[in-house]
């Protein structure tokens, strides 16, 4: 269970997050949904331990923030920018699987599922892969790892439409087992996938409902 009380997070003096309050069961699946600036890659933020903020956030029991290493090894992310990476592919590759005791070969079969020619980019740096590959490889590690809670910022930006729809096919697989929390604009493309939505405005949750919106 993931339980955030009274969160706030501010920069400076503008406030990003005011008061967030939320508790995310096993089985929810959660639209993030929200303008630009609303907060949404600030919360996940904070829930990766990234940034200190007040109020609480537990993640099955554990404070994110003073046990990063013990919650990251429980979570799959894609950021909505992939970072500036130096290390080679295959170095970044064993790194994440080692995190959370994952057999590399797992996140490798799904990098070539989603149509990334992985055995001709081992020894490239990530920084110098593309956008595209880039995400495969990000979603990859994510979707590959042995976690029970993927995050996701805008995690289809960057696909083009085969691995959008792989992607989308490989999430609903790895739902069976995790709690799942996507940030995107394409609310249509979840459809299937969630059935929860949380909205944030200025940093406010004006939203939180259960949905199913197959319907």
């Amino acid at each position: 269970m993931i339980i955030l009380e009274q969160v706030s997070k501010r920069f400076k003096r503008k406030s990003v997050l005011e008061n967030v309050s939320i508790e995310i069961k096993l089985g929810e699946h959660i639209a993030l949904i929200g303008s630009n600036g609303a907060g949404k890659t600030t919360l996940m933020r904070c829930l990766l331990g990234e940034y200190y903020c007040e109020g609480t956030i537990s993640i099955g029991g554990l404070n994110p923030r003073r046990n990063r290493q013990k919650v990251l090894a429980r979570i799959g992310f894609v950021p909505q920018l992939p970072p500036p990476l130096k290390m080679p592919v295959k170095q970044l590759i064993h790194f994440a699987a080692g995190v959370c005791n994952t057999p590399p070969k797992q996140i490798v079969d799904l990098t070539m599922q989603l149509g990334l020619d992985i055995q001709t980019l081992l020894r490239q740096p990530f920084v110098k892969l593309s956008g595209g590959q880039k995400q495969k490889l990000l979603i990859a590690i994510a979707l590959g790892r042995n976690s029970d809670i993927l995050i996701m910022d805008e995690p289809a930006a960057n696909l083009d439409p085969k691995a959008r729809q792989i992607f989308l096919e490989l999430l609903q697989e790895k739902q069976e087992h995790a709690i799942t929390i996507i940030s995107s604009h394409r609310l249509e493309e979840l459809a299937a996938l969630v059935n929860r939505v949380l909205e944030l405005d200025m940093g406010k949750v004006v939203v939180d409902k259960k949905v199913d919106l197959k319907k």
